[in-house]
């Protein structure tokens, strides 16, 4: 079809004053969110987004895992709908815009597409997914995982966060269980805007981060189990020490990842010690690594080193060692055609870019799995996310979702 002419965009200050809007639910301490998935501030979240979605029109459907889908009629009604989104679940000290953005960013396409009198073959459906960022249920992007057919429907329900409570629990607590199958709704396309969560964009002065590819990972959660005893009175060299275990692994996860540069990272984000007293030894410790790489060999790779090489460490220290992997998918390839729809619409924009791998993980990534997928990215300061102080400007917002209104169009298709 021809492409979207030149001159249309999104209201940038409307979507920005949505941003901002969607902030004062479930704020932080520090300028930030604490919305975690299935809390009462999501809850409050999804009731916003709700209201706003029926102000456009759009009709709201919600499957099992309790992602929201609101739909923009297209002319066609066997044509399969084109689907946009993100997620509006935060990290316990997260920012304002990640996934938010992306959720918010497809609610303005539609709310520009109503203000200019736009229709389109295929219809469009705003997408919130539900725990995207695993923060308080493991793994991430759990209810797209279902939605793809990687997890099952029984295996997300039964996910604890620390405090013993289940995933299914908690959606049914919040009112948010819906009647829908997962993965029953069938995708013409799923295109999702995000910031970049990292440094490159904004260091390379890119306003437009075309996504090619995203990073495939391997959450490990490793228990280490020692002897609990006396921090001063028990001799060092009668010590079951899980603490100097996790130590010694810590600095084995660093090499490993540093030995397979370019293209690889790895580190440990959130530890559990028991009984996590001051003059006590630790007799459990529990952790997680998260490596990542865009090399599938690579990435297998460190995961069986890392496993060899942590039991090993445990060993020689009296430790016992245990390694679960806990959050999993492989390295992504987004739809050639819709990664050059993305490119051409940023040159007839007149907006900076260049091609990108996607660092962190994404709901994109097990979409990809059963439709045509890609990602749009705009930069942020400094790369810093999953954190208060993440931080981004209306300029880039507004440049992504211009971007975004134009993929859309184009793989939509304007009625004539």
């Amino acid at each position: 079809m021809t492409a979207p002419t030149d001159n249309l965009r999104i209201n940038g200050d409307r979507l920005w004053d949505s941003l901002m809007e969607m902030a004062k639910v479930g704020p932080g301490i520090a300028g930030g969110n604490n919305r975690q998935t299935l809390t009462d501030a999501d809850a409050e979240g999804r009731d916003l987004f709700k209201s706003w979605c029926e102000a456009a029109g759009l009709t709201l459907g919600v499957d099992q895992m309790g992602t929201m889908f609101a739909t923009r009629p297209g002319t066609d009604p066997n044509a399969l709908p084109v689907y946009v989104g993100s997620h509006l679940d935060t990290q316990p000290t997260g920012g304002k815009y990640d996934g938010v953005l992306g959720v918010l960013s497809g609610l303005e396409v539609v709310r520009s597409m109503n203000d200019l009198g736009i229709r389109t073959r295929h219809p469009v459906v705003v997408t919130n997914w539900t725990n995207e960022e695993g923060a308080r249920f493991a793994p991430a992007m759990l209810a797209s995982g279902v939605f793809a057919g990687a997890l099952t429907l029984d295996y997300a329900y039964e996910r604890r966060d620390l405090e013993g409570k289940s995933f299914g629990d908690e959606l049914k607590r919040i009112g948010w269980v819906g009647d829908e199958a997962v993965g029953a709704r069938k995708m013409h396309a799923y295109i999702e805007y995000h910031i970049e969560q990292g440094p490159i964009l904004e260091a390379e002065k890119k306003q437009i981060g075309v996504v090619t590819h995203c990073q495939g990972l391997w959450w490990l959660e490793v228990t280490l189990t020692g002897r609990e005893a006396h921090t001063g009175s028990t001799p060092m060299n009668l010590r079951v020490n899980a603490g100097l275990a996790m130590a010694r692994i810590f600095e084995m996860v660093q090499r490993v990842a540093m030995e397979n540069q370019p293209g690889a990272v790895g580190g440990v984000g959130q530890v559990s010690f028991t009984p996590n007293s001051r003059n006590v030894l630790p007799g459990k410790v529990v952790f997680t690594i998260d490596i990542r790489s865009p090399d599938q060999a690579k990435l297998d790779g460190m995961r069986a080193r890392i496993e060899t090489e942590a039991a090993e460490i445990a060993a020689a220290l009296g430790v016992g060692c245990s390694i679960e992997a806990v959050g999993h998918f492989d390295p992504v390839t987004f739809d050639p055609t819709l990664v050059s729809r993305v490119r051409s619409a940023a040159e007839r924009l007149g907006y900076s870019h260049m091609n990108i791998i996607s660092g962190a993980g994404h709901d994109a990534c097990w979409a990809a799995k059963v439709a045509p997928t890609t990602m749009i990215m705009c930069p942020c300061v400094g790369g810093l996310s999953h954190n208060e102080a993440e931080e981004i400007s209306p300029e880039w917002a507004a440049a992504g979702a211009d971007v975004l209104l134009h993929a859309v169009l184009e793989t939509a298709e304007i009625a004539g």
